[in-house]
């Protein structure tokens, strides 16, 4: 009898328990530019010459580039250890991404002079390759040139 008793008991309590509140975070949706990804090439177009930046012809040296929802980090680094020549450059700061309006402004870099600047690109996105083509143009520095990088998205 006593069961028959406190299970319809436990029930109504259940039953009468305040509804679950909504989350004050709401979580945002990862976008397509979100994740880690490794340089496979780069082109510098200056004044209509165009120059491959990236791999360097006898450089064995690796980029990454890492994204969240609205940073980015980028790391140069070589792979030879002390047998070729040392390479270390990053950089960090903020981005925006609008359709494929992309825009990062730099907040840290290795050469100091070009921190605080923005640049505006335009992203492709081609299976697990992301492509940035846009202007770098720091007039302080006399730098006015197009770049063209392509990524692959690391797993």
């Amino acid at each position: 009898m006593k069961a028959k008793l406190i299970i319809p008991a436990v029930l109504l309590l259940a039953a009468c328990k305040e509804p679950a509140k909504e989350s004050a975070i709401t979580e945002k949706a990862v976008t397509p530019i979100e994740g880690t990804w490794k340089l496979v090439s780069a082109l510098k177009i200056t004044k209509g010459d165009t120059v491959s930046t990236y791999p360097v012809t006898g450089q064995k040296d690796e980029m990454i580039k890492m994204l969240n929802a609205d940073h980015f980090a980028f790391l140069r680094h070589d792979l030879d250890g002390n047998k070729g020549k040392r390479i270390y450059d990053s950089g960090a700061g903020t981005y925006t991404l609008e359709g494929d309006n992309y825009t990062e402004t730099l907040q840290y870099y290795t050469n100091r002079a070009w921190e605080g600047n923005s640049f505006k690109f335009k992203v492709t996105f081609k299976g697990d390759s992301l492509i940035q083509k846009g202007i770098e143009k720091i007039d302080s520095l006399k730098i006015d040139h197009e770049i063209v990088e392509t990524y692959v998205k690391l797993k």
